[in-house]
């Protein structure tokens, strides 16, 4: 089945789809390739009568699955610090997810990027240039609606071993799944396996670099690095195991740029093409870069930052920009699982009132920044759009309820 549009749902219109349990062409002509209205979600009944008995056959519907994916959530201080405000003990990194946990509860699956390791005693916090942040980061992203995390990044080892053993800490003792960091060889090479609707998903996650740092040369497994070979391997593991659909989370880029790298073509080539990875997501870049389709599999090349204290102050306008990149996943008629569209909902990071993640398109809570969050909308659009044109679908929010 060959995909052929990318559109953006958000807020209200995209929870409605999810209640009513279908996936939903908003508003265009332009559907997910022409097979797309095969798949119903209701139950097709065929019924055959003879002159003595009447037989009826019940055919199952196909298997269909959303998955969200968010870009990095990387604790400056002044993100921890607005955090330490929130709460009269310790952090509450909570509140700055109230507008996006609606869209990341909807969908099947929810997977967040944490760009830092965690500390297990909420000791040593630190930010930029070398991070570790509180265990209340993680229990915010739980909170928030994910299923899961990637962990591999080039701050993963930021404070060494200890750092991705204190990370894994706060993870397991949450009992939230991670990908990306590992205590060992078996722990490396077991595959992160979700449930959803019905259909196994894996995940894995590498990261391009470590900002410089190395690990011993006996416990190369803590955090993954971005080795094609070896990840195609994981992700036969994986399949091994009983995996339909394997994503990889793929750190690379270089920051600020739009534009995929070299060496994200590069490593694409080596990856995507294989019989056993399904989806590549992206993250790094702190600004969006296109979606596109290799062959008839997906890539989003950066989902931007999330939640993180980058503007353009320090760097460019559009690192306040990211998205929820939502993958919906269908069954075909021989049984496979295939990515058969990618959606966006445009974010923007409120760093003057307390790292809010807002909604970037729709009735604003705050009209006075109306003009600010169209104008990040329209800055993710044309990125978004760049390799598949206009097949790039902008949907907007119902009007906000008077006096809402």
């Amino acid at each position: 089945m060959s995909p052929t549009r990318v559109r953006v749902l958000a807020g209200l219109l995209f929870i409605a789809i999810f209640v009513a349990g279908m996936v939903v062409a908003s508003g265009s002509d332009v559907g997910k390739g022409e097979d797309a209205d095969v798949a119903s979600v209701s139950e097709t009944t065929t019924t055959t009568t003879t002159t003595s008995t009447t037989t009826t056959t019940t055919t199952p519907p196909p298997r269909t699955a959303t998955l969200a994916f968010t870009g990095d959530l990387l604790p400056h201080s002044p993100v921890t610090n607005a955090a330490a405000a929130n709460a009269e003990e310790g952090w509450d990194f909570r509140p700055m997810f109230d507008e996006v946990r609606p869209i990341l509860s909807a969908a099947d699956l929810a997977i967040c990027h944490v760009e830092s390791p965690v500390s297990r005693d909420d000791t040593n916090l630190s930010g930029y240039p070398v991070f570790n942040a509180p265990r209340a980061l993680v229990e915010a992203a739980i909170d928030a609606g994910y299923d899961g995390c990637s962990t591999a990044s080039n701050h993963s080892f930021d404070r060494r071993s200890d750092g991705v053993h204190s990370t894994l800490d706060v993870f397991e003792e949450l009992g939230f799944p991670q990908a990306g960091m590992a205590r060992d060889t078996d722990h490396d090479l077991a595959p992160v396996l979700y449930e959803v609707n019905g259909i196994t998903v894996a995940h894995i996650s590498a990261t391009y670099s470590l900002n410089g740092f190395v690990m011993p040369s006996d416990e190369q497994y803590l955090v993954d690095l971005i080795d094609p070979e070896q990840i195609v391997l994981e992700a036969g593991l994986a399949k091994d195991a009983g995996a339909e659909f394997v994503v990889v989370s793929l750190h690379w880029g270089n920051e600020y740029q739009h534009t995929p790298s070299g060496a994200q073509e590069q490593w694409l080539t080596e990856i995507l093409p294989s019989d056993e990875v399904d989806l590549v997501i992206g993250h790094h870049a702190h600004v969006v870069q296109p979606v596109d389709i290799s062959g008839d599999e997906w890539v989003v090349y950066g989902l931007g930052n999330f939640l993180s204290n980058q503007s353009a102050n320090c760097c460019v306008t559009a690192s306040q920009d990211g998205m929820i990149g939502i993958v919906t996943l269908l069954e075909n008629d021989a049984g496979e699982i295939k990515a058969v569209g990618v959606d966006y909902v445009p974010t923007w990071v409120d760093r003057h009132d307390g790292y809010v993640i807002r909604v970037a398109i729709g009735e604003p809570g705050r009209p006075e920044i109306a003009d600010t969050l169209a104008a990040s909308a329209a800055r993710t659009a044309e990125v978004v759009g760049r390799r598949l044109g206009d097949v790039v679908n902008l949907v907007d929010l119902p009007p906000a309820p008077a006096g809402g």
